[in-house]
This record gives C-alpha cells, sequence and structure tokens, in this order.
C-alpha cells in the first residue's frame, strides 16, 4: 500500500501523538463559534501555516463541521500547488496518509470517479513536498477517525472551476456524507515576501487586510470562483486559489448560495498576541464554511 509520510510533522504542528492531540484540543478552544449554523456544511476553506498562527482557525471550520454532521465519510481535501507546477490538478488515488495519530485510507473509489471525468490527473508525487494539505489531516483523523480522504493538489487555473463543477455533480450523486476543504492562506505581505505594493510599514498592512484579503473574502463569500481566481493573479491575494476555487464551485453545484466567515486574522496580529512582538511581514488567514 501507497504511505504518504509527513513531512512537516514536529516543525508545522507536533510529530508525537500526545503533543498532537493536546494542540488539537488547544486549537479547538481557542475560538469558539458565536453565530448559528447552517444545517448543512458541504465544503470550508482553511489556512495552512503552522498551527501556532493558524491551527486556531482551521480548527473552526472542522468544529463546524462536526456540529453540524457527527460522521463524515471522506474529505476531499485541496491544497495549493506550492511545488507542483503541472497544469491538471492531481490527485492522490490510492493507499492513504500518515500522521501523529494514525492512518486515514484515500477514497479510492471516489479518486476513480474524479480521474474519471477527465478534471484531473492521478499523481502522488505531486504530493511529496506540499504541507497545505498535509496539516489538515490530524483534525480530520481526531474528530473524524472513521472518515477518508481524498487530498487533490489544485494549481491556480480556471480548470479549478470545471473540476469543482465536476466534483459537486459526484458529490450529489452520492448517498454518503462528503465534505470539500480547500487549504489556502491569504495575502503574503512584505520584505521578507517581495510583495510590497503599498510600501512597508502598519499603513502597508492594514491594506493588506482590509483591502487585499477582503478581495479574496468577498469573492468567496459570495461565491465567484472565477473572480477569485482572476483576482489572485492580479493581486497575489492567497497561495492556493485554485484550492478554494474548487471548494466554492463544488459548493455552487449543490446549491449553496453564499458562504459564512466563521473568522479572519494575520501573522501579525498572532505574534502581537502571543509573542508581544510585530513584524514587517504578514500573511492573512480565513475561516470560511459554505
Amino acid at each position: 500500500m501507497q504511505i504518504r509520510r509527513p513531512i512537516v510533522a514536529g516543525r508545522f504542528y507536533p510529530g508525537d501523538k500526545a503533543s498532537c492531540v493536546a494542540e488539537i484540543d488547544q486549537c479547538l478552544r481557542e475560538r469558539k463559534i458565536t453565530e448559528p449554523l447552517p444545517d448543512i456544511v458541504v465544503g470550508g476553506i482553511v489556512p495552512h501555516a503552522g498551527w501556532t498562527f493558524s491551527g486556531s482557525l482551521a480548527a473552526l471550520v472542522f468544529s463546524a463541521i462536526k456540529q453540524c454532521h457527527e460522521e463524515v465519510a471522506t474529505f476531499v481535501i485541496c491544497g495549493a500547488a506550492h511545488s507542483y507546477y503541472g497544469q491538471a490538478p492531481a490527485v492522490y488515488h490510492q493507499g492513504g496518509w500518515s500522521t501523529p495519530l494514525g492512518q486515514t485510507d484515500i477514497d479510492e473509489e471516489l479518486a476513480e470517479k474524479v480521474i474519471n471525468t477527465g478534471k484531473a490527473l492521478p499523481d502522488i508525487n505531486a504530493h511529496g513536498f506540499e504541507h497545505s494539505i498535509e496539516v489538515q489531516i490530524p483534525f480530520v483523523r481526531h474528530l473524524f477517525p472513521q472518515s477518508k480522504i481524498l487530498p487533490i493538489v489544485v494549481p491556480p487555473t480556471m480548470e479549478a472551476v470545471t473540476l469543482g463543477e465536476e466534483l459537486g455533480r459526484i458529490i450529489d450523486s452520492e448517498e454518503k456524507k462528503i465534505v470539500c476543504i480547500g487549504s489556502t492562506d491569504l495575502t503574503h505581505y512584505g520584505p521578507g515576501y517581495g510583495f510590497t505594493p503599498v510600501g512597508s510599514g502598519p499603513e502597508a498592512l492594514d491594506w493588506a487586510e482590509k483591502q487585499n484579503d477582503k478581495l479574496f473574502i468577498e469573492a468567496a463569500l459570495k461565491m465567484k470562483p472565477q473572480e477569485l481566481l482572476t483576482d489572485a493573479a492580479e493581486h497575489q491575494h492567497s497561495c492556493g486559489p485554485g484550492a478554494a476555487a474548487v471548494v466554492i464551485a463544488a459548493a455552487k453545484q449543490l446549491g449553496i448560495k453564499e458562504g459564512k466567515l466563521l473568522a479572519y486574522t494575520n501573522s501579525n496580529k498572532i505574534m502581537k498576541e502571543k509573542m508581544h512582538t510585530g513584524s514587517s511581514d504578514s500573511v492573512g488567514y480565513a475561516a470560511i464554511i459554505f
């Protein structure tokens, strides 16, 4: 059996079971859902930085799903293409993923259906160095230990929208509960990231939050995946726009009319809250459900 081993355990999140469970529980406690949830959740957008920075937002999305659905058969987890340069979405189609909490199996039947649409290719190697999906799997393993997964690395092209539409059709035809997750961080702003279109300093970081990240959030909540992808290319407001576009397109296909923002923050705010220091760089994080 093909097993994908963790590559960022011990760095982005704890590498041993006890510490991993403890940090997941801490992430779940850090933020609470304060508004009513919809009757069903078909998808979500989560960040993928180290858990110290964005784990509580990812936990918020998985917690919302748990509150609405005690059991989920499969999580389709779409990730950013940080080190994959192919044009087609790449499916990890067989075997399982190892985590500090145990192994989570691939939904191979669903993988075959997705690949048969012709909108994605089987490519295990594309996932070898990609962390954006990996950091979500322990949350799935902890809250939904019986769930399977279907990881897909998604380049930022319009093919993401057509894949999402096909995925929505597949999910609609299935009797089991399937939830789509899109993994992306938002604007990487500052000299450390080589992105300073309005300069540097507090006002520039405020622009990244209130204008650039807002473009992403509004397109996601209004469920405009094409606009989100176009804006990402022009404004660099997300590192995994393809992953987000798949989820939005799938949710639209399933009849969802709008997204719900559960929380937003950025790495600079987290540094001030937890480490009592700031930075000239910042990365945005959003937790959204559909």
